[in-house]
């Protein structure tokens, strides 16, 4: 326990002073949090029909890359762990990344059973991850983890992108301006009342894009852009270089947990 909260206070230090000739921000530093898990943060990331098998493993492969010793695992109906209660039990984090646009054939993908255990496992303190797709499933006609549903952020006022196609567009990622990839995701929503409420970056246009709240003992991250995104889905898009961004973003979802 102690060693885990060691390793990712070192690891924001670290950041922190890698950042800092381009940054002013300081971010705010760990709380203390038993994490009850031993030495090794553990992750489900899902792998399945509500997800692309592209943005799971990048998700993989963004944590890899944070520097922190991690246990990860694809979860899922094919993977070898199902989603279970049992089985979310083991993890600290959950992470439902992106996938495709039909929402409500998403949530049917993922069946009852494992809809109650998601909503259990944050229920009881567990740490929920949503991406794009994973951020709507979140909403409360699916996952039911956040009051009301979310739209997504095409077509509102002042929002450069009109189309569904992939393309990079403009946050305020805790106070600094940064590119990020985007795909037909959603805006959030403040929720005042809510103690544990933060807001993460919102778009250019003022919109919320990326926002912690709680539920129940646990804690819920909402991202509408992708943050996990890596150099090849830029290149895919064929996004030029200087509009990609220069922070590491899924490292800062990561630890808006622990803050």
């Amino acid at each position: 326990m102690h060693r885990i909260k060691l390793l990712l206070s070192l690891l924001v230090a670290i950041t922190l002073a890698s950042c800092s000739k381009s940054h002013s921000e300081t971010p705010v530093p760990f709380e203390s949090k038993d994490l009850k898990k031993g030495d090794t943060l553990r992750v489900a990331v899902y792998r399945g029909a509500a997800s692309c098998d592209r943005c799971s493993r990048t998700v993989k492969s963004a944590i890899e890359k944070m520097g922190v010793k991690f246990r990860i695992d694809f979860v899922g109906p094919n993977e070898q762990i199902d989603i279970t209660t049992k089985t979310l039990s083991r993890y600290d984090i959950y992470v439902q990344p992106g996938g495709g646009q039909d929402i409500p054939g998403a949530f049917k993908s993922l069946g009852n059973k494992r809809v109650e255990a998601i909503r259990k496992y944050v229920l009881s303190g567990g740490y929920y991850l949503g991406l794009c797709m994973g951020a709507y499933l979140a909403g409360e006609s699916y996952l039911g983890l956040i009051d009301g549903d979310l739209d997504g952020e095409v077509g509102r006022p002042g929002f450069p992108v009109t189309t569904d196609k992939d393309a990079s567009v403009v946050v305020y990622w805790k106070g600094h301006k940064e590119n990020i990839f985007f795909q037909d995701g959603p805006y959030l929503f403040s929720k005042s009342n809510d103690p544990k409420f933060s807001k993460i970056a919102t778009y250019e246009n003022g919109d919320l894009a990326a926002a912690r709240y709680s539920y129940g003992s646990g804690l819920v991250i909402l991202t509408g852009p992708h943050a996990e995104a890596d150099s090849n889905w830029f290149e895919d898009a064929e996004i030029p270089s200087g509009r990609r961004p220069a922070r590491e973003l899924f490292k800062d979802l990561i630890y808006s947990f622990y803050q």
